[in-house]
C-alpha cells in the first residue's frame, strides 16, 4: 500500500468511527436523559419487549458506551458488533413494520438503522485503524488491516 493510500485509508477509519459513534452515542444519550427505564416502559414494553425496563438500560448504555467506544477507537469490534446486534434487533421489532423509507408521518425507516450497520460491519471487518486507543494499546496490530 503506498504511503498516500494508507493515509487515506487511516483518515477514512477516523471519520468512519467517529461519524457512527457520535450518532450512536446521541441516541444513546437522548435515551439517558429521557430515563433509560422510561424508554423501556414506553416504547420497548409496547413492543413486547420482555423485562423492558432492564432491556431500556441495556439499550441505553450500549448506545452511549459503544457510541463513546467507536470515538474513541477503543474495543472497536466488540462496540461495532454490540451495535449491530443493537440495531437488527430495532429493524426486526420497528423497522420490518415501517419499511425502508417510512411514509411522511410513520416515524424512521429503517435506512439509517442499515447505513449505520454498514459502518459497523466495516468497522469489525477493517478494525480502528492507525489513529484510535486500540492501536495505541495493542489491540489492532497494523494500521489499516484489511485496506490495501
Amino acid at each position: 500500500m503506498t504511503a498516500l493510500r494508507k493515509r487515506y485509508a487511516t483518515a477514512g477509519l477516523l471519520v468512519l468511527r467517529v461519524i457512527v459513534g457520535v450518532i450512536m452515542a446521541a441516541h444513546g444519550l437522548q435515551k439517558l436523559q429521557r430515563g433509560p427505564a422510561e424508554f423501556g416502559r414506553t416504547a420497548l414494553d409496547a413492543l413486547g419487549v420482555p423485562a423492558p425496563e432492564f432491556i431500556g438500560y441495556v439499550v441505553t448504555f450500549a448506545e452511549l458506551g459503544g457510541g463513546i467506544l467507536l470515538i474513541l477507537g477503543l474495543l472497536t469490534r466488540l462496540a461495532a458488533l454490540v451495535l449491530t446486534v443493537d440495531l437488527i434487533v430495532a429493524i426486526v421489532l420497528v423497522k420490518v413494520r415501517v419499511g425502508l423509507i417510512a411514509a411522511e408521518g410513520a416515524g424512521a425507516g429503517a435506512e439509517l438503522d442499515l447505513a449505520l450497520i454498514a459502518g459497523f460491519v466495516a468497522l469489525l471487518l477493517m478494525g480502528a485503524g492507525a489513529l484510535s486507543v486500540d492501536r495505541l494499546i495493542g489491540l489492532e496490530r497494523r494500521a489499516s488491516a484489511g485496506v490495501r
